[in-house]
């Protein structure tokens, strides 16, 4: 992106702020919403930060700082470039969490795409992801399929997400 993605504005705020008020939504107010980034950069939005406990390795070491701070055993991941989420996208991932044996529940348009974050980890995978870490097996799709992530499928207009400064300008001018 050349740029921070979750201090882009959006909708009066920050990508990062209109992700975490739909997660607040969903969740409820009671939620222990926490951002997993530079301190320095998110503090002002009013929720724990923290920063990645490993630098340079991408989103697994995100996760693995999440389970990691969490006094939760289910954990539900966002990225902040997943603007389109609604609060009811998120209750259902998080609901699908709390009823079901697996280790990891993740969001997808289908079984085969699933979203990693996008999706609701158990703090029993930490062993697992500290590994991958350990070993630098950073490739967060073949740690789902070695978590054995149970998929909850979403229509794929919905986990839509934005890398790039191109693909930003296309999603600002659509319709929200």
């Amino acid at each position: 992106m050349g740029r921070d993605k979750g201090l882009l504005p959006y909708h009066g705020s920050t990508l990062v702020a209109h992700v975490a008020a739909r997660l607040k939504e969903a969740l409820g107010p009671a939620a222990g919403l926490a951002i997993v980034g530079h301190p320095d950069r998110y503090r002002e939005l009013g929720y724990p930060v923290y920063a990645d406990l490993l630098a340079d390795c991408g989103p697994l070491g995100g996760i693995v700082t999440a389970l990691h701070v969490t006094k939760s055993d289910w954990n539900l991941i966002v990225a902040c470039d997943m603007p389109v989420l609604s609060p009811d996208n998120l209750k259902r991932l998080a609901q699908a969490a709390t009823k079901s044996p697996a280790s990891c529940i993740a969001a997808g348009g289908s079984a085969a795409n699933l979203e990693p974050l996008c999706a609701a980890y158990h703090r029993r995978c930490l062993p697992i992801l500290e590994r991958a870490l350990r070993e630098k097996r950073f490739k967060m799709m073949d740690l789902l399929a070695e978590l054995g992530a149970q998929p909850v499928l979403f229509p794929p207009e919905v986990l839509v997400n934005v890398n790039t400064p191109e693909q930003w300008k296309d999603f600002e001018r659509q319709p929200q």
